[in-house]
């Protein structure tokens, strides 16, 4: 099956980019992840996922932790966790619903990107899950497309400090501010951290 649907190939004629767009697909894309990207994945600490639903409704989220928190498993497979949110579960539950994803890995500061398109499964008992302090699942996802992006506008960016709200079992996630608003406080699940008062509570991290 090739990547290109009709409208791609449309704009394609109409730019007179057919021919590039297929020595990229001949030469660039592939359906195995290997040693190079596997090094480029497991580096990174942040990724942008696309997901659509049943109907066909797109939802786009940035998922964060430490580098390695993407795993790759074999030369199809990568895995990784879902983190406590805001509670409205939209990507994971279009992965369940459709299993769809688009994933966009980016270097910022070495100015690369990468693209992995895949079949994702959702699980709340995978193997994987106690190896993730406070992850709540792990969404693994069987490649089919993995390609490099033109990096040219990719803007420089340096990193200043990661997230404190990334899981670490050496110590004591904070609890973020908004879970304290008064909209939030009378629906927060009844085990949510925020709802103990001895927990460090900060604006963002």
């Amino acid at each position: 099956m090739s990547l290109y649907n009709e409208e791609s190939r449309r704009l394609q004629d109409r730019f007179d980019t057919r021919r590039l767009a297929d020595r990229i697909e001949e030469r660039i894309v592939h359906d195995e992840i290997d040693d190079g990207d596997r090094a480029f994945i497991e580096a990174r600490d942040m990724f942008f996922i696309a997901t659509v639903d049943e109907q066909g409704q797109p939802q786009c989220s940035y998922k964060g932790g430490d580098p390695g928190f993407v795993r790759v498993l074999d030369r199809q497979t990568i895995a990784f966790p879902v983190y406590d949110g805001n509670g409205m579960y939209l990507t994971a539950g279009n992965l369940l619903a459709t299993k769809k994803v688009g994933l966009l890995f980016i270097d910022l500061e070495g100015r690369k990107r990468m693209r992995l398109n895949g079949t994702a499964s959702v699980d709340e008992k995978d193997p994987l899950l106690p190896e993730y302090p406070e992850a709540q699942l792990v969404v693994r996802v069987h490649a089919t497309e993995v390609f490099p992006n033109c990096p040219r506008y990719i803007h420089e960016y340096k990193l200043v400090a990661r997230s404190r709200f990334v899981p670490k079992s050496e110590c004591e996630t904070p609890v973020p501010q908004w879970k304290h608003n008064e909209w939030a406080v009378d629906v927060l699940p009844e085990q949510d951290p925020a709802n103990d008062p001895s927990r460090e509570v900060i604006p963002r991290g």
